[in-house]
């Protein structure tokens, strides 16, 4: 079987750029996912599973994060993520 893998770049919207609740949100989001979900900030890559990596980026609004992931869902992983990002993280589910 092999492995299949998206990647995307996306742009954080969100005024407090990646604080704890969009943190939350987006290692939430990627934990439903099979593939493994990698965010990377100015060469820096962190597991997109986990809140606390998410937030060792520093990701303010403006901040540019690649995407990446890997496995049998990886395209969807990657649609979903940006799109948490690029809505910056809509108050309402």
């Amino acid at each position: 079987m092999s492995s299949v893998s998206a990647s995307k770049t996306v742009v954080v919207n969100n005024p407090q750029g990646l604080h704890a609740r969009p943190a939350y949100l987006l290692a939430q989001a990627a934990e439903q996912f099979q593939s493994k979900v990698e965010l990377i900030k100015d060469g820096e890559r962190v597991d997109g599973k986990s809140i606390l990596s998410i937030l060792t980026l520093g990701a303010g609004r403006g901040s540019s994060i690649d995407i990446e992931t890997s496995g049998p869902d990886a395209s969807e992983a990657v649609v979903a993520m940006a799109s948490l990002i690029e809505g910056g993280f809509p108050e309402s589910d």
